[in-house]
């Protein structure tokens, strides 16, 4: 067994090298000085991304990692991500590069820099893909995070730190999303949303009950295993022109189902996936029943109906409406083929998304 000496310290060089990350990547973390004091990263020689919701006039203090201060403009925001652009002229600090894809159990480091000084935390990447459009960090969060930078132990940026949008927990915007976001209000000052106006609730066919599923007009038969009907009030999935569920602080229909993966069984309710087997399509299939479609809207246009079930968007399969959000949300004006499962058969359908 090897002993942790001086010349042979495992977890002595860890703690030297994520220092050193920090130290390094801390380089295109500020300090934004609003109502709240919040964190902000370098996205571009004279710009810096940061949480929208603490911003409430049109320009802030930025307080650079030298001491200097700087005057910096809101040059737009993004309510759907929480998202804000700041301007403040030639920064002179490195802008934060994407990482190039950080596997599931690595650490990550998550950085803010408060009116106290530079404030670092320990996470760990803990998902492939995020979750209902977010990165979970695995970090515990402190004051003054938000707007801060996730990174990847050799200094990848992995996304925005907000500790605002669950209670206990600090989610990241995924670096991929943040920046095109960055680029977008650089650019327009607005985030276009992809629409496609269809209302929608997760649904799946059992596997030993093939029969159990709409008809192409969307009436239901008696046996019919029903969609998740509930969920928790304020996270149903309608779905309704790209917006998704209804954002914090709105309230669904009454009737839409939650944002978790629960499936309806004979049995009960359970939070297993089905596989398909057997003749008949329909079985094992998941994904969205449309039940609703807007007079006027790109999908009426594409030729959906009442009772079509969703199944994937450009290929992904689409399992619940949270997927649907993140599919069409970037997409404003662009064609995207859905695949379709309709009177039994499956089908695809390429629609041009509007936007709003």
């Amino acid at each position: 067994m090897t002993k942790n000496t001086p010349e042979n310290n495992t977890f002595s060089d860890l703690s030297e090298a994520l220092s050193s990350a920090v130290a390094q990547t801390s380089q295109s973390v500020v300090t934004v000085l609003a109502a709240r004091s919040i964190s902000g990263v370098v996205t571009g020689p004279d710009e810096i991304l940061t949480v929208a919701h603490v911003l409430h006039g049109d320009e802030v203090q930025v307080r650079l990692p030298d001491g200097r201060e700087l005057s910096a403009q809101v040059v737009g925001r993004d309510p759907a991500s929480d998202l804000a652009l700041l301007q403040a002229g030639n920064l002179g600090l490195p802008a934060v590069s994407a990482s190039q894809g950080a596997q599931v159990g690595e650490l990550l480091s998550v950085v803010g820099r408060t009116p106290r000084g530079l404030q670092a935390a320990l996470g760990f990447m803990g998902a492939s893909l995020p979750q209902r459009g977010l990165i979970p960090t695995g970090a515990a969060p402190f004051r003054g995070v938000s707007g801060g930078g996730v990174f990847d132990a050799r200094g990848g940026f992995i996304g925005v730190a907000n500790a605002g949008m669950s209670r206990g927990e600090l989610l990241a915007v995924p670096a991929e999303r943040a920046l095109k976001i960055a680029g977008l209000l650089s650019r327009d000052g607005r985030v276009p949303r992809g629409y496609l106006g269809i209302g929608t609730q997760p649904i799946h066919f059992p596997s030993d009950a093939p029969h159990n599923a709409p008809d192409a007009d969307g009436e239901q038969t008696q046996s019919q295993a029903q969609p998740h009907q509930s969920g928790p009030r304020g996270h149903g999935p309608q779905e309704r022109g790209g917006r998704g569920g209804p954002q914090r602080g709105e309230f669904g229909p009454r009737g839409c189902g939650g944002w978790g993966e629960e499936r309806w069984s004979r049995s009960g309710w359970n939070r297993e996936g089905w596989g398909g087997r057997g003749a008949d399509p329909r079985r094992g299939k998941i994904g969205l029943t449309v039940v609703q479609v807007e007079d006027g809207s790109p999908a009426q246009s594409a030729g959906i109906l009442l009772g079509d079930v969703l199944l994937s968007i450009a290929s992904t399969p689409i399992r619940h409406p949270g997927q649907l959000l993140e599919a069409v949300r970037g997409h404003a004006g662009e064609h995207l083929t859905l695949g379709l499962l309709r009177g039994g058969s499956e089908q695809d359908v390429t629609v041009t998304l509007g936007e709003r």
